[in-house]
């Protein structure tokens, strides 16, 4: 068996031991002549599995003890819905910082419930910086403020998690879209009051989204809520109010116990930041690459990158994936190449790109 590296924006790569586990695990989970994917969601094994699979998640991100994990499905793109009809309450606007594809489809689904104040946008950038928080815009009353921490399409990031007492807003609940960082980097989480994102990119497979919500927010869905989408009642149920994904969340768990493993969230922001740089560094170095995002803001996760030459990206992406380096077009709306280098990915892959690159340049350029 001949494995590649995997540089897909999500479904993304999973560490190997991770896989391999699952591998021996799959017919036979510790005892008790199933696997996971066979197993009752209430049963004993399986809520053995769930409870360390929270309670992992959140030692690592070190979730204060006033926020509830849920994990239910949809994706994040179900929660830009899902978020309105939980946090909306008694108010009808919500504040949206658009700096990408993501956040500027999150707004577009928020209006279907609510008015929807832009309250910075980095658009007319062509998506390439990330608005200070002291330029935000923010309406007089709004239930939420909502960002998307990592642009996987275009390859913004905040490194940083925005302080709304700064500008005079504390106490307004922000919500962020962390589906692509999430786990990438040590944070604060009581700056949030949401937290959500799709598991596919940085914790497990696609078919899991988590949400992290700070109690005081639950209890105020909408009348015409759907149930299962309902923070509280999903909260109130330990996330079984219907099946969960129960094969995803023991995959997540094991995703979370190699984190612990590899020396936690700390550990992993040294390894994301010289991953990326060796990557940003080879593309800055070149007069054959490019990437046009501002330095200050560029993403640890997903690297897009342009031949300035385009008429030879079709030759790249056929010699890289010959070279087993696979998944590196970039989106389709943005055109040139992506590297997504999420947890999983190891530094040796990223160099194998970068001496692939560096060698197709000097046959190429």
């Amino acid at each position: 068996m001949s494995r590649v590296l995997n540089f897909s924006a999500g479904p993304a790569a999973l560490p190997e031991s991770v896989l391999r586990r699952a591998a021996e695990e799959m017919l036979d989970w510790h005892g008790t002549g199933v696997s996971v994917m066979e197993m009752s969601h209430r049963s004993a094994a399986f809520q053995s599995i769930y409870t360390q699979a929270e309670a992992d998640f959140r030692e690592l991100l070190g979730v204060p003890s006033n926020y509830r994990i849920l994990f239910m499905q949809g994706g994040a793109i179900a929660e830009n819905a899902i978020i309105p009809m939980n946090l909306l309450g008694d108010k009808r606007v919500a504040d949206y910082v658009v700096t990408g594809s993501w956040s500027a489809k999150s707004q577009k689904e928020a209006r279907k419930f609510a008015e929807v104040n832009i309250a910075a946008s980095s658009e007319s950038t062509g998506f390439t910086t990330i608005p200070a928080t002291e330029q935000w815009q923010l309406s007089a009353d709004p239930a939420y403020v909502f960002i998307c921490s990592n642009e996987t399409i275009v390859g913004v990031e905040y490194g940083f998690d925005p302080d709304l007492a700064k500008i005079g807003r504390a106490g307004l609940p922000l919500v962020a879209d962390m589906s692509s960082n999430i786990l990438s980097r040590p944070m604060d989480v009581s700056r949030y009051g949401l937290i959500f994102g799709g598991a596919q990119k940085n914790i497990g497979p696609a078919g899991l989204t988590f949400v992290i919500v700070r109690e005081d927010l639950l209890g105020k869905a909408h009348q015409d809520c759907p149930s299962a989408f309902d923070y509280k009642l999903v909260a109130e149920n330990e996330s079984m109010y219907n099946t969960p994904p129960t094969y995803a969340i023991y995959i997540a768990g094991l995703v979370f116990q190699w984190l612990r493993a590899q020396g936690g969230l700390e550990a992993m922001a040294e390894r994301n930041a010289a991953k990326a740089a060796l990557l940003y560094d080879t593309i800055d170095a070149s007069s054959f690459y490019e990437n046009r995002i501002d330095r200050a803001c560029r993403s640890r996760m997903n690297v897009p990158f342009l031949l300035r030459d385009e008429s030879l990206n079709s030759v790249f992406l056929e010699e890289s994936a010959a070279a087993g380096l696979v998944q590196l077009k970039g989106h389709k709306s943005v055109g040139g190449m992506r590297a997504s280098i999420y947890n999983a990915m190891p530094i040796t892959g990223v160099q194998a790109l970068v001496d692939f690159m560096l060698d197709f340049e000097k046959r190429k350029g």
